[in-house]
């Protein structure tokens, strides 16, 4: 259906969790994209994860500020080609920041000095599993913003990966902010619809960057 002819609203998902549609502009959009293409240059640039049992994530990932590697963090492509991380640019931050505030309220952003980009890349195979963002030591917001190609977002609870839970279509432009009770939340995305990303992007295939706090 046409977005315009039936504007999506902006929902709460669960205490401390909001969908907010259409939050970035295209021009933003594009803008975001061409750096993305930047980040994912080698050295430090776009990998495939792999697990400590031995399994890879279909999503592949490039990172800013502080490197993740399962279930970790470090200075440096400990994973890959050891290279020193990328730096996490300010306008990156601020962008975060805002998000939190326009999503959560200027308290929740206050003491948000967001140091941590995770950029993942999903081709129309992607997935990410059920998992909980539990690697920082700060509790502050988790930031997510959608480009490219709609998906099924699952957000759970706090205690296990299986229900309850609730799917969101996140589209190109989308943000996705959790925190408070639901920083800990089981979430993942089990559907990419290829092919619906806005044609004026010049993106194949969603790319989701996630923000966050590293409390290191």
């Amino acid at each position: 259906m046409d977005a315009g002819l039936f504007p999506r609203p902006r929902t709460q998902i669960a205490p401390g969790a909001v969908h907010v549609p259409d939050w970035l502009d295209p021009a933003r959009q594009r803008e975001l994209v061409a750096a993305c293409r930047e980040w994912a240059r080698p050295p430090a640039g776009l990998r495939t994860v792999r697990t400590p049992g031995g399994g890879t994530m279909t999503a592949r990932q490039v990172c800013l500020g502080w490197h993740w590697h399962p279930y970790a963090y470090a200075r440096t492509v400990v994973d890959g080609d050891q290279a020193p991380v990328k730096p996490f640019p300010d306008w990156l931050g601020e962008l975060g920041r805002r998000a939190v505030t326009d999503a959560l309220g200027s308290e929740e952003a206050t003491s948000a000095a967001y140091d941590i980009a995770l950029i993942n890349f999903y081709d129309g195979d992607a997935r990410m599993g059920m998992h909980r963002d539990s690697d920082e030591k700060s509790p502050a917001p988790v930031v997510s913003l959608s480009l490219g190609d709609t998906c099924v977002f699952r957000f759970g609870n706090t205690e296990t990966r299986t229900r309850p839970y609730t799917d969101v279509e996140l589209r190109s432009g989308d943000l996705f902010v959790f925190g408070g009770p639901s920083r800990l939340a089981h979430h993942g995305v089990p559907r990419v619809h290829p092919g619906s990303a806005p044609p004026e992007l010049g993106l194949t295939g969603r790319l989701n960057i996630t923000l966050r706090v590293s409390g290191l």
